[in-house]
């Protein structure tokens, strides 16, 4: 099997199901060797990229926790040799109004979408790291996940949004201190029928009788094999909304228009401010299901 991703090894988490699942297949097919990460069955994904002619192991680490990523990295270089790319894609959901959600339902979710991202990019990173101050910078790639509840907000979904919100920020900074190693972090924010989606979106996702289907998570696998490819080297710090057969560079927060005093404002002066500052902006994007 070979194709833009030949010789590379990459790890991909949450790959037993879903859009995970959809990207380790594609990486192999492009010539990947790839470790499977999941809980669930990630040897099942192994089979069938061996059935195919490729190559991968298989993993089933609790991503976030700290030892346990580790040892999913050290899986990759004890299996292949090395390491190119990781894509963090691994998460689950507890959804419920802010005022019902419990600590535990917060923290179950911000742990397995942000600590879950954090743990594997910062062993991959020391393996990284350690490559270049030897002489061999890598040519790698960091393809997170994020949502578009992380960028604009979802209504039910506090600890998801923040935890996909925490995430866009992790790879802006990830990006810059990452870029003297060799590495690039992107992130994507997919739209596709997945077990986290389906019931929140069932009207919305269900698959069509016949023709192409909008909602299957293989469309966005071939942007995120293009990213983890050499002909991506330039790209970094960016995020990508995908779905279906649409791809949009999503524009982050920017500083806007500047109202400058030149020194302190009194309270008081500050309504008509804000207003004018707010009148010449542009809208917010709409919370998704406000």
């Amino acid at each position: 099997m070979t194709g833009i991703l030949d010789g590379r090894v990459a790890v991909v988490t949450g790959a037993g199901r879903g859009i995970g699942r959809a990207h380790a297949l594609a990486f192999a097919r492009e010539g990947a060797a790839v470790v499977v990460n999941d809980l669930g069955p990630a040897r099942d994904v192994v089979a069938e990229i061996e059935a195919a002619g490729g190559k991968a192991v298989a993993s089933n680490e609790d991503i976030a926790d700290w030892d346990a990523a580790g040892r999913l990295i050290e899986t990759a270089l004890e299996s292949f040799g090395r390491l190119d790319v990781l894509v963090n894609n691994a998460g689950f959901l507890r959804d419920r109004m802010l005022v019902n959600l419990s600590e535990d339902e917060w923290d179950a979710v911000v742990r397995v979408h942000l600590k879950g991202h954090f743990a594997p990019m910062r062993h991959a990173a020391a393996y990284w790291r350690a490559e270049s101050k030897a002489g061999r910078k890598p040519d790698a790639r960091v393809i997170n996940t994020s949502s578009g509840a992380g960028l604009f907000g979802s209504v039910g979904q506090g600890n998801y949004s923040a935890a996909k919100a925490g995430i866009a920020g992790l790879t802006l900074v990830a990006a810059a201190e990452f870029a003297r190693y060799g590495v690039t972090v992107n992130a994507i924010a997919p739209a596709a029928r997945t077990r986290m989606t389906e019931v929140a979106f069932a009207a919305d996702m269900a698959a069509p009788e016949e023709g192409f289907d909008a909602m299957a998570p293989e469309n966005v696998s071939p942007l995120v094999v293009w990213l983890a490819s050499a002909e991506a080297a330039g790209v970094t710090g960016r995020m990508f909304e995908v779905g279906g057969g649409r791809v949009s560079l999503t524009l982050g927060w920017r500083h806007g228009r500047v109202e400058d005093k030149g020194a302190r404002w009194e309270p008081s002066e500050l309504g008509p401010i804000v207003a004018r500052l707010i009148d010449e902006g542009p809208d917010p994007e709409p919370v998704y299901g406000a």
